[in-house]
């Protein structure tokens, strides 16, 4: 994966901007809650205060809305519609840890979600972050572990689980979904679950971090440009079921993360689905064009019916 290609993709279409915000807010009737009670863990400086920026490009006809500057994580809960399933999905967007694109990996995975009767916890975590450094535009670390951002992720599970009961959720059907840096981020946690990385802060970090299911979308941070994989990832055969989608023309992060994970998680003989496409580039999100590829939601509804999250289609 060559550096100079990172910065292309989501952060392409959020240079042009417009309508900045110092806080992102979620719609209404909908509430950010903060996932550190006190101190967050393991902070760092960020360029300056939290700003949520409305592009002037367009991404299959709508703009994309960048967070940056995030040191207060927040979740949000989005309630399914109609019949509760039970489960439950936090969605990690991608940005590079640069940005996170709220709406085109966050709040339009939700509305896909919460219509198919799945509790959707948006995760707000910290970014800048590593790999990325603001302080020189670069990732000298490009494989590191994003520490901050997964400390975000594990206690969301976590907070998830404990909150199970009163949001209606089975504890055993908690799953993950992350696009392009989140994707990398959802492949972390599936991998590194069991990780203390903070100290425990109350009774919900009694639960387990681990997801039940996990969707690394369009994933970066996994192959080296060599093909070899992450080892910062370590895949074992409690890593969980995995469904993965990516395009062979997505030159940002490359068609080879989402091979060299499958192939780790094959030699693990974790259940693994991969659908890969020759077009659709890189950052599509859930948004429809004439590309194939966009209907990837329909092939998770039945993979989730597969492994018994989700009632089969018609039942």
């Amino acid at each position: 994966m060559k550096l100079w290609l990172i910065t292309l993709g989501l952060l392409a279409v959020c240079a042009s901007t417009h309508a900045a915000t110092t806080v992102w807010q979620p719609a209404a009737g909908n509430t950010q809650i903060s996932i550190w009670p006190g101190a967050t863990p393991d902070a760092h400086q960020v360029p300056g205060p939290e700003t949520a920026k409305v592009s002037d490009k367009l991404l299959a006809g709508k703009p994309v809305t960048a967070v940056t500057n995030v040191t207060r994580p927040t979740m949000t809960v989005y309630a399914p519609k109609g019949k509760n399933t039970g489960v439950a999905v936090v969605v990690f967007p991608g940005g590079g840890f640069h940005i996170l694109a709220m709406d085109l990996e966050g709040t339009e995975a939700c509305d896909w979600l919460t219509s198919r009767g799945i509790t959707c916890v948006l995760l707000k975590y910290r970014v800048p972050s590593a790999p990325y450094e603001w302080q020189c535009d670069c990732r000298p670390h490009n494989f590191a572990l994003s520490v901050p951002s997964l400390e975000d992720a594990q206690r969301t599970m976590r907070l998830v689980r404990s909150h199970a009961a009163p949001w209606h959720i089975d504890p055993h059907k908690v799953g993950v979904l992350g696009f392009s840096a989140g994707g990398f981020l959802a492949a972390e946690i599936s991998t590194n679950f069991a990780r203390r990385l903070y100290a425990p802060v109350d009774a919900a970090d009694r639960e387990s971090a681990r997801p039940d299911f996990a969707m690394p979308i369009y994933p970066g941070h996994l192959a080296t440009d060599d093909d070899k994989f992450n080892a910062n990832v370590p895949v074992s055969r409690e890593t969980p079921p995995t469904f993965l989608v990516q395009a062979e023309d997505d030159y940002v992060d490359g068609v080879n993360q989402s091979l060299a994970y499958y192939i780790a998680l094959k030699n693990a003989k974790v259940p693994a689905e991969m659908h890969l496409y020759a077009h659709g580039g890189h950052a599509f999100g859930l948004r429809p064009t004439a590309d194939p590829i966009t209907r990837w939601p329909a092939l998770a509804e039945t993979w989730l019916s597969t492994i018994g999250m989700i009632p089969a289609a018609g039942r």
